[in-house]
């Protein structure tokens, strides 16, 4: 195959190919976009349950806290919002063509950018709750809530990084 085949993905696919991209060549490019930001963002949330929160449970809780602290502040920043909110965007695109296609691959696809929703959702109505609440806490009491407060985040994490990846695995194995 060369860079002029039609059937050759390329983000820049008027110069690669010579022509303009058609409505199943960018529903094709969303999916994979949101299929892998889901990806990523699971991965991320992977190793946050896996190894960041393990960690941080090994240290003593006012440590823990701060550092807590200070990742989510750090979360807030460009590189993960755009994962974050770029792929719940894509998402939604994706599960209303997923729908509006009606045959059984668009509704696997529309079904994996709702689960990647959803862990987009827990983060906001549970996470980041969670994490304000330890922020605003003063440090002594926020130290002696650790250990339920980070059991509590953690399965939440969990539970949105088992959405996010089953979610890239269906908008992707769903094309």
């Amino acid at each position: 195959m060369s860079l002029r085949d039609p059937g050759i993905l390329c983000p820049e696919l008027l110069r690669c190919t010579g022509r303009v991209a058609t409505t199943f060549e960018a529903s094709e490019l969303l999916t994979i976009a949101a299929g892998t930001g889901s990806a990523v963002a699971g991965g991320f949330y992977v190793a946050f349950s896996a190894v960041v929160m393990p960690a941080l449970r090994s240290r003593p809780a006012k440590e823990a806290v701060e550092t807590m602290n200070a990742v989510n502040r750090h979360a807030v920043r460009p590189p993960f919002l755009t994962i974050f909110f770029g792929t719940a965007a894509a998402s939604v695109a994706v599960g209303i063509n997923g729908v509006a296609d009606g045959d059984p691959k668009g509704l696997v696809r529309a079904l994996g950018a709702g689960l990647y929703l959803s862990g987009f959702l827990l983060t906001v109505a549970y996470s980041v709750p969670l994490n304000n609440r330890l922020a605003m806490a003063p440090l002594a009491e926020a130290a002696a809530s650790w250990p339920q407060w980070a059991r509590s985040w953690t399965r939440g994490n969990t539970v949105r990084a088992m959405a996010s990846m089953a979610g890239a695995a269906l908008m992707v194995g769903g094309r």
